[in-house]
């Protein structure tokens, strides 16, 4: 009997081809690392985020890296702004494949400091975003029998400390809603996987920490780097969770 040789393994452009993603906060930071991996792994990317000019300059970076990227207007608190862009996305690119909720926000006080204004942005960026986003990704994928949704994550759900009660709150919540699709979203082919990123260089960490030492933290391309790991997953496998940290960084364990 002949042998029939094993197929050689897709080209880094070929990993993600034909599939359409969708990441929000996607105009900078880890977004934007997001969007450049994913682009480059043969994605076309809807680069979403509250700043317009932002998501473009972060659509034509894909574009660079030989990738397909449209910008998107998007604020993930309104409910009916993110029924409408994933309807929108649906008609223009014929399906959605990959929702990463990417957008995050923080401030850095003591509780007793913290507004009431603040936390409830805070717990709206992060966590009532990601219900809303999913809550429109989820049935279309479910209706396909196929689909994946990435929460981003952080250390943050898994230790605290001091000066960001609003941002634990959000990110232990939003570590619980990921595990929650992940079981309901499994029996119907949908993937859902926790990212728990570690402190990256981006200007979300040291603009606002500027005495912090970079070379203690990550490269946000590191970080992109893992979720197309877990976004080319056979398709009997699913990762839930997973953890990028820096090797020299302290925040988990």
């Amino acid at each position: 009997m002949a042998r029939v040789a094993p197929s050689a393994p897709p080209g880094p452009a070929a990993l993600l081809q034909g599939r359409v993603a969708l990441v929000t906060g996607g105009g900078g930071g880890l977004g934007a690392a997001l969007c450049r991996a994913l682009g480059a792994a043969g994605a076309t990317v809807a680069v979403a985020d509250v700043r317009p000019e932002a998501a473009a300059r972060a659509a034509g970076a894909v574009s660079e890296v030989g990738g397909t990227a449209v910008p998107v207007a998007l604020d993930v608190t309104d409910e009916r702004a993110t029924a409408r862009i994933v309807h929108d996305l649906v008609a223009r690119l014929g399906a959605l494949d990959v929702l990463i909720n990417n957008a995050g926000v923080d401030v850095t006080v003591p509780f007793d400091a913290l507004a009431v204004e603040d936390w409830d942005r805070i717990l709206a960026v992060n966590l009532r975003g990601p219900f809303l986003m999913a809550r429109q990704a989820f049935p279309l994928m479910r209706a396909r029998g196929r689909g994946h949704i990435v929460n981003i994550v952080s250390t943050a759900a898994k230790r605290a400390w001091a000066n960001a009660s609003a941002y634990h709150a959000s990110k232990w919540g939003l570590l619980g809603l990921s595990h929650a699709l992940h079981v309901e979203g499994r029996p119907h082919g949908v993937k859902v996987t926790a990212v728990i990123a570690g402190g990256m260089r981006t200007p979300f960490l040291l603009d606002r920490f500027p005495e912090l030492d970079p070379g203690l933290l990550q490269d946000a391309a590191n970080v992109a780097a893992t979720v197309v790991h877990v976004l080319t997953q056979p398709d009997e496998t699913v990762i839930p969770e997973v953890t990028v940290l820096p090797l020299r960084e302290t925040s988990w364990p």
